[in-house]
Formats: structure tokens, C-alpha cells, sequence
């Protein structure tokens, strides 16, 4: 009798066997609801056996096998072993979190097809009727003429604000041959479409990878390219080649307030394309619609966050990775992959190219680059005739002291920006009122209960927020510890600087974007589309604002607050901090009008300061290069951190240090001693870890093999842990 082999999510490394009569090897890749335990649940059949070492008294029988759709494809099932291998994660977890949520339910799917849209016109026959000849009663089938003859075509939409009866119509016209329904797709694709000049930068980029040898098989690029270099119209170009050659191509990109732009981009150059977007704001039933598609094929344009690494396409020709620094790709719960390095076994696999494109590429990739073993492409000028990258001037808050966060010097710039009819961007990566609430008295803070961190002030829903775990409070009217009434929101974030612009510039149309002002669904579309209109002078933002978009009134930018990362015991804060403001800097003179950055800092003379001034990414890498070969950092070598959580922090302690002994280190291997988590304390539970590293991948991921089997020996019932590989955050 067949046995299948079944990926379960479970925090177990092991596949369990199940019967099946009607098993066979095409099955593989395939959902089945097995019973475990008392309960049933969905897996994935990953092999077809004719034996098990299960006893026949306790070998159960599988409840269904779901044959609704296509089995995951063999290169899919590979990726997710590596997958489970790399990251030493159990097969069953990477399997189901790479799935869509309906998929992993004990349901049959049943999906309806999408309506296609049709334009309707009058044909030469249509043409030559006279509404007043159809009969006055037929008030609804004059009108609808009418509308024919006024309008070179009406869609679906169009029709049904005349009554919904005129469908039905229609149908019937297009059958007598007065009418001609047309895909609006189609029609869409007929459009001229203004398509830019390359420049010579942008025309070698494009030349060295669809060169023939080069576009069928792997490499790794890395598109080095200052803001506004036209980074993305070298990606249209490569599509468009992928296209030609029948091939789908995957689009990985940080944000999802990335996704509307990036979309708009491609439907506008690919209007014939089947386009979609995989990302956490579709509800459950889109995502797998979404899913599907591009299982089918039909989709051939993929666009997504960091999930979508997972989706299957059966003619996968290309990968893109936009932004490839960003921490987002990280995943930071959970199954802890980072979708670009996936991304870039899955190019491998599948023998393809991978695009890896940045204005900051992280030091890792660009080390990766330096070395041979990434293709170094650059972009070195901004690729709109006459624009430039914008002056940047630091603003010393010592002499020139801030009121409500805002330097004299500032204001007058923005002043003189909304005098010009330009628009404006102030940043301060924090969002809410107010960072803390301070009692003078007797310095007591408002903190979390559940995480080691305060609470945020958010001043017009009188509420404190913790932004790590989501607690709420009510504003209190007095100090708890000392009863002054005197207490005071201290610091600045997005909610009062808005109030204090308000306050110097009253007739200015100020909008603030930070993930408050996003929530509702479908809200950054419509922000996007305000800014565009410019119905917008100033805009205050988080780091939503720093990549990707593309505002051509945009003249100046402001930047507050920005020092805070120069304090942090985060090795990789300062690469950060430069890239962020170098992205969110990149934002002003995109187009024909010249772009200036101001920041306020107490720092002017930092180096990391004036390598901004210069725009000069090379200089400042080199410098962060040399300090982490030193210092013994990545990408030097490679690391794991063993996390570990639980209610009492002694216990998370023991359990690391139990841990530390089991290990049997080599002259490859450097363990380090336990010590608690820069945030000890998140959502109620204590936290530490544990770093190991080596200079060698290959010898740690040997040691790895073993200890992670050692641990799981370890008694944890107590405590939860997980190993980091590649860890970007302690």
C-alpha cells in the first residue's frame, strides 16, 4: 500500500507517514488533511513510499487528498528543503508559511473566475440606427444608443449607470451584430505609450545583462545607481526582453507602500501584461487568486514583498530585487529567511538572472561585488536632462537651537519653498505625538509593562502607545508616582511636528504620512495620487517616504532628528542611517527644478555627514569596510544567534548557558556567553542570546547540523528559541 511522506506545521524536523490506496507519484506536491492527534490538518505530500518504519498497528490512514489544483512544483519543494536546511527550520513550517492561508485550511478550494472587462462600441451596422426609431416605451434601449453614438465606447460600468437592464442588452445587440465588445486589456495595449531615451549609463547597464549569454542563464547583478538614475526604466527594459522570450518575472520589493507606484510603472509600459501584486494587505481569498494565477502561468508580471519569494511560476525567466538592502527582505518572526539571499538561490536553481538593484547597496552585496562574485553595474548620474542630486547642508542645532523641533534656518527654507509654489518633505523617523512622557518632578517616564521600552505619546486620541506590542493606556492626569500634574510630552514625532508647521505656516496644506495615517485600506493610493496632484506643500513622513517614490515638485527636505542613530551599539547603524539618508535626500530635484537637504544635527563634522554632503556611497563603505574586517564583523564572517524566550529571564539564561555546553567548538568556531537582548523584555517575555560565528559559511553551517539536534534534546518547555542565521538586528 503507498505510504506519503507529509510536511505538517509543526516545530517538529520530520515528515510523517500516512496510507493512502489511491496514492501515486504525481501526488507529490499535493495537499492532504491527515489526522494528528485528535484533530485534522493540512499538510503537503513531499514522497511517495512503499515502506515506513511506522508500525501497522499505529500507521494511520490520510483523511483526503486535495486534487483541486496543481501539485507545488519539484524546483518549489527544492527550494523550500534548502530553504529548511539553511535556516534549520522544520521542512513543515517552510512549506506552510510559504503558502497562502486558505491553503493551509481542511477546505477544498473554490475560486470564481474574474469578470473580464469589455468596452463596447456601435459597429457600421449600429451606426446607421436612429434612436427615435426604436419605440418610446423602450426608454432604457434609447438611452443606450444614445449613449453609443455620443461615446466611442462604454464599458460595463458605463452601461449599468444607465440601469442594470442594459447588459442583458447588449448581449442581445452584439448577437443582431450592432455591437462590438472588446477586451479592455486590449484596448488598453493599442495606447501609444511616450517611452523615455536611454542615456549611455542606462543603455551599457541594459546592454551588459540582455546580452544573449548573460539573459538565460545566472548571474548576479548589482545595479548601483544614485536616486533618480532611471534605475527603474532599467528594469522595464530587461522585463520587456523577459517578456518577448515568454517568461514571467518575479519583482521583489521592500514596502508595500512601494506597491502602487511600482504597479502603476508597469501596467502603464506592459498594459497587455497580466500584472500582480503579492503582499500582506490583500485579504486571504486576492492572495490566492493572486497565487494562482501565477501557478497557472496567466499571470506573468509578479510584484510582492518578501513572501512572494515562495510564489510558483512555472516559466520564471527573471528576478529583480528593488531596494535589495533593506531590512525588510529579513524576516524577523518565525521562519527568520531573508527573501533576497532566497531569491538569489532561486535564480540559481533555476539558472536565471537576479538583478539585485540599490542607491545604497548593503556592505555585504557591495563586498560581494568588490570581490568578483556579484556583476558590478553603476548609474552614476540622474537620468531627467538637467536634474541633479540636491545640495546637502547640515544645520548646527548648538548655534541655532530648534523651537518645537523646527531650526530658524529650516524654517526660513520652508518659507521660501512655499513662496516658489514647491513642495516640501520634513522627515523624522518616529512616529506619534511624543517619544516620552516626562514627569519634571521626580523624572518618572511612562513605560510598557510587557516590553523594555516607553510608551509613545499620541496626543489627540489622549492615548500612550507601546509601538513593539501594541499596548494602549489612557493619557493620565497627573504623575502615578508623585501626583504632579505637571507632566509633559518630551521629544518629537511626526503627529507634533505636524501641529508645529501648522502652527508657523497656517495656509499651507500640510499631510502627514506615517503608519497611522495609512491603515485604512487602499488610504496610500489615494495620499500618493494627493501629492502627485500637488494638493500637497508639506509632508511630514516616516522612512515611508525615504525609497522608491518619485515627486517631481519636491524641492527641499528637512531632516530631524537623525543623530539618535549615531549613539547606537548597532554595528550596522551607521550603513543604515547613510542609507536612509541618502534615499530620503534622493527625494528633492528629481526633475527640472534643484533639490536641497537640511539637517539638523548637533554632529555637522561627522564623517558619515559629509560623505552625504558628497554624495559619495564609495568613500563611506571602504571606511565601514575596514572597521568591520577589524572588528571582526560581517561580511568578514558569518553568524548565528541563538534566541531564546520565556517569563523569567534566569530561565532563559540557563537554558543558553545548558546550550553553550553542549556545543563542541573548533578552532573554526567562536561561541560567545549568553547575555539579555538589546530590548530584555517584548510582548511579557525576557529575552537573551546567544552569538556564534565563523569565517567560514560552510564550517558553521557543519556545526549548526549538530548543535541544533543537541538542543532540541534540551528539556524546553519553559522556553521558546529559534536560531538567526544571518541575523541583521540583537
Amino acid at each position: 500500500m503507498p505510504i506519503i511522506r507529509v510536511a505538517l506545521n509543526i516545530p517538529i524536523d520530520t515528515l510523517f507517514d500516512y496510507q493512502v490506496d489511491e496514492a501515486c507519484i504525481q501526488d507529490i506536491g499535493l495537499r492532504a488533511s491527515v489526522p494528528f492527534g485528535k484533530k485534522l490538518m493540512t499538510g503537503v505530500i513531499i514522497a511517495i513510499s512503499a515502506e515506513t518504519q511506522i508500525p501497522p498497528e499505529k500507521l494511520k490512514s490520510a483523511h483526503y487528498i486535495f486534487r483541486d489544483i496543481a501539485p507545488l512544483p519539484t524546483a518549489l519543494l527544492d527550494l523550500f528543503h534548502f530553504c529548511s536546511q539553511y535556516y534549520h527550520h522544520p521542512l513543515g513550517s517552510v512549506v506552510m508559511n510559504g503558502l497562502p492561508g486558505k491553503l493551509r485550511s481542511n477546505k477544498p478550494i473554490r475560486l470564481k473566475e474574474p469578470p473580464i472587462d469589455y468596452q463596447f462600441s456601435l459597429t457600421e451596422a449600429g451606426k446607421q440606427i436612429d434612436p427615435s426609431s426604436i419605440p418610446a416605451r423602450n426608454r432604457i434601449a434609447r438611452r443606450l444608443l444614445t449613449a453609443l453614438i455620443q461615446s466611442p465606447g462604454l464599458t460595463h460600468g458605463d452601461a449599468k449607470q444607465i440601469s442594470p437592464r442594459t447588459i442583458p442588452l447588449l448581449k442581445e445587440w452584439e448577437l443582431l451584430g450592432w455591437v462590438l465588445a472588446t477586451p479592455i486589456s486590449a484596448i488598453t495595449a493599442l495606447k501609444a505609450i511616450k517611452i523615455p531615451t536611454l542615456t549611455h549609463e542606462q543603455e551599457t547597464v541594459v546592454n551588459a545583462i540582455t546580452t544573449d549569454n548573460n539573459s538565460q542563464r545566472f548571474n548576479t547583478w548589482l545595479l548601483h545607481g544614485i536616486t533618480g538614475s532611471g534605475k527603474t526604466e532599467v528594469y522595464l527594459r530587461i522585463i520587456e526582453q523577459a517578456l518577448n522570450q515568454k517568461k514571467q518575472i518575479l519583482i521583489l520589493i521592500p514596502e508595500i507602500s512601494l506597491t502602487p507606484q511600482l504597479e502603476a510603472v508597469f501596467r502603464a509600459r506592459f498594459p497587455a501584461t497580466h500584472l500582480i501584486s503579492l503582499h500582506s494587505g490583500l485579504n486571504d481569498t486576492e492572495r490566492l487568486s493572486g497565487w494562482l494565477q501565477a501557478q497557472h502561468g496567466t499571470a506573468r508580471l509578479i510584484l510582492g514583498t518578501r513572501l512572494a519569494v515562495f510564489t510558483p511560476l512555472p516559466d520564471l525567466g527573471l528576478i529583480i530585487v528593488d531596494e535589495e538592502q533593506d531590512s525588510s527582505f529579513k524576516q524577523q518572526e518565525g521562519l527568520r529567511y531573508s527573501a533576497r539571499d532566497m531569491a538569489i538561490f532561486r535564480a540559481k536553481q533555476m539558472d536565471i538572472p537576479i538583478v539585485l538593484g540599490s542607491a545604497t547597496p548593503s556592505l555585504e552585496s557591495y563586498y560581494n561585488a568588490l570581490h568578483g562574485r556579484y556583476h558590478h553595474l553603476r548609474l552614476q548620474s540622474r537620468a531627467v536632462r538637467n536634474a541633479t542630486l540636491p545640495s546637502v547642508q547640515c544645520i548646527d542645532i548648538r548655534t541655532a537651537k530648534p523651537h518645537d523641533g523646527l531650526s530658524e534656518p529650516l524654517i526660513q527654507a520652508l518659507s521660501k519653498c512655499l513662496s516658489q509654489k514647491h513642495q516640501s518633505l520634513v522627515f523624522i523617523n518616529r512616529r506619534g505625538y511624543a517619544p516620552v512622557l516626562l514627569c519634571k518632578s521626580c523624572a518618572w517616564t511612562a513605560t510598557c509593562q510587557r516590553c523594555t521600552s516607553r510608551l509613545v505619546v499620541h496626543l489627540r486620541d489622549k492615548q500612550l502607545s507601546c509601538h513593539h506590542c501594541g499596548h494602549q493606556e489612557h493619557f493620565p492626569r497627573a504623575c502615578p508616582h508623585c501626583g504632579n500634574q505637571d507632566i509633559v510630552p518630551f521629544g518629537h514625532g511626526t503627529q507634533r511636528v505636524e501641529d508645529a508647521l501648522a502652527d508657523r505656516f497656517p495656509t499651507a496644506r500640510i499631510l502627514r504620512i506615517d503608519r497611522d495615517s495609512i491603515r485604512r485600506k487602499n488610504a496610500w493610493e489615494a495620499i500618493l495620487q494627493t501629492i502627485h496632484a500637488q494638493e500637497v506643500d508639506i509632508l511630514v513622513g516616516t522612512q515611508l517616504l525615504a525609497k522608491g517614490h518619485d515627486f517631481p515638485n519636491l524641492s527641499l527636505v528637512g531632516i530631524l532628528n537623525s543623530d539618535i542613530s549615531l549613539y547606537s551599539t548597532d554595528f550596522r547603524a551607521s550603513e543604515r542611517l547613510f542609507a536612509q539618508l541618502m534615499q530620503v535626500a534622493g527625494r528633492a530635484g528629481r526633475a527640472n527644478i534643484a533639490g536641497h537637504v537640511l539637517i539638523q544635527t548637533e554632529f555637522p563634522d561627522h564623517p558619515l555627514y559629509h560623505a552625504l554632503q558628497k554624495h559619495d556611497y564609495d568613500a563611506l563603505a571602504h571606511s565601514l569596510l575596514a572597521e568591520r574586517k577589524m572588528a571582526g564583523f560581517p561580511p568578514f564572517v558569518y553568524q548565528t544567534l541563538l534566541r531564546a524566550e520565556a517569563h523569567d529571564i534566569q530561565t532563559v539564561l540557563e537554558f543558553l548557558t545548558h546550550a553553550k555546553e553542549l556545543a563542541k567548538p573548533t578552532k573554526d568556531i567562536e561561541i560567545f556567553d549568553p547575555v539579555p537582548a538589546h530590548m530584555a523584555r517584548l510582548k511579557g517575555m525576557e529575552r537573551a542570546h546567544l552569538l556564534v560565528q565563523s569565517a567560514s559559511r560552510k564550517h558553521l553551517q557543519l556545526f549548526l547540523d549538530s548543535w541544533a539536534m543537541q538542543i532540541n534534546s534540551l528539556s524546553t518547555h519553559k522556553v521558546r528559541w529559534v536560531l538567526d542565521i544571518d541575523p541583521i538586528e540583537f
